[in-house]
């Protein structure tokens, strides 16, 4: 887009900002957008799981709902509590839409097709996720009431409990990529098993992506890990103080996270913008068109087990978290780096299944081997 703008008589560095504010908007407006639809569809696929209806008539077939929610929020009337830290308890709605919104610098739609294609993309996005229980925790603490802090502390720990795990099986999705970027993680998927495009055919990646799965329902505090905001026993958790925008952007918030959930799933393990399998004729479709299929089809799995799943108990959250995920993916990491050491980086794979001895005695005695320098060439490099 610089040269776009640069020819529209702007200096290089006007056009870089006029350009960069550009890419920022063609992101997070059609995020907004599909957020207000995909809330529809979630009350839809809930509906129709009942037996019920659902929103079937602002619009056609109830399409226009969301917006129709949305403009009574905005013209509600913002109530503070009297005893709440006013600028704090405003500010925190703002930090959870804020952080939804970032992580989706990284996210490639397309081949190059992202706005910020930095080599740490998986780790930005990382540091992006562990943000958004900042505005949970706010939240809770400027009520100054017991159910919204009682939430917040549970956020936190439901956060720290699921993250540690999300961790190591992010170590497992680098290892076997080779890198942080997340394009070059799509790529590395390419026609990974039998022509299938994704790690996810993988025998030691599959187990991963399952946890993943089920970590990032409860990093999202999607059901049956909405545990933040059980009403039975927190009224509303940390929103029970909000209400008109503030609300809303709690609302939108969540909903931009599991969006941003389901497009890593696909990224990290279904091959992103890549095709199902890797045959030609598949590639005529736009990898953009790839990518909306798999969120779409992880965000089904998401309300369907919403729908579906019964909320947990909190101790067996944390069971689940600590003594279930975290040892399995400690396991899994070890296991794949030993699986990679074996047959990609090992003296087996670069010394032709020579052993690591034999493989250091000929390299001394300076007898070539296939792919690899002799001591001699090494020493003429330095």
């Amino acid at each position: 887009m610089i040269p776009f703008f640069q020819w529209t008589g702007l200096s290089f560095e006007a056009a870089w900002v006029v350009s960069t504010i550009a890419e920022i908007l063609l992101i997070a407006l059609p995020v907004m957008l599909a957020v207000a639809l995909v809330i529809y569809a979630d009350r839809k696929i809930w509906a129709a799981m009942a037996l019920r209806k659902g929103p079937n008539v602002v619009g056609p077939i109830g399409i226009l709902q969301s917006f129709a929610d949305g403009l009574k929020v905005f013209l509600q009337e913002t109530i503070i509590p009297s005893a709440a830290n006013k600028g704090l308890f405003l500010i925190a709605p703002i930090i959870t839409f804020t952080v939804a919104l970032m992580a989706w610098a990284v996210i490639p739609f397309n081949s190059g097709a992202v706005l910020a294609d930095i080599n740490v993309g998986l780790l930005y996005v990382l540091a992006i996720s562990s943000l958004g229980v900042y505005g949970v925790v706010i939240a809770g603490w400027s009520s100054n009431s017991k159910y919204p802090f009682f939430s917040a502390m549970r956020a936190s720990a439901q956060m720290i409990s699921y993250e540690v795990s999300i961790g190591f099986i992010l170590i497992c999705v680098v290892l076997w990529a080779g890198s942080f970027n997340l394009n070059e993680i799509v790529k590395a998927q390419k026609d990974h098993v039998w022509l299938i495009n994704g790690f996810v055919a993988n025998p030691l990646l599959f187990p991963v992506w399952v946890m993943f799965l089920i970590s990032g329902m409860a990093e999202t505090a999607r059901a049956p890990f909405d545990l933040t905001e059980a009403e039975s026993e927190l009224v509303a958790g940390y929103q029970t103080e909000y209400s008109s925008m503030a609300f809303a952007l709690y609302w939108l918030g969540e909903y931009a996270n599991v969006l941003l959930m389901c497009a890593l799933n696909a990224t990290l393990f279904f091959g992103g913008w890549l095709p199902p399998l890797d045959i030609p004729a598949l590639y005529l479709v736009p990898g953009l068109v790839w990518l909306l299929l798999k969120i779409l089809f992880f965000f089904f799995i998401f309300s369907w087990v919403k729908a579906t799943v019964p909320r947990y108990r909190y101790d067996q959250l944390m069971r689940l978290g600590w003594k279930i995920f975290l040892p399995l993916s400690l396991f899994f990491v070890f296991a794949i780096s030993g699986w990679l050491m074996a047959t990609r980086y090992g003296p087996m794979h670069e010394a032709g299944m020579v052993s690591g001895r034999t493989y250091a005695a000929k390299l001394c005695s300076n007898e070539r081997l296939p792919g690899l320098p002799t001591c001699n060439e090494l020493d003429a490099k330095k």
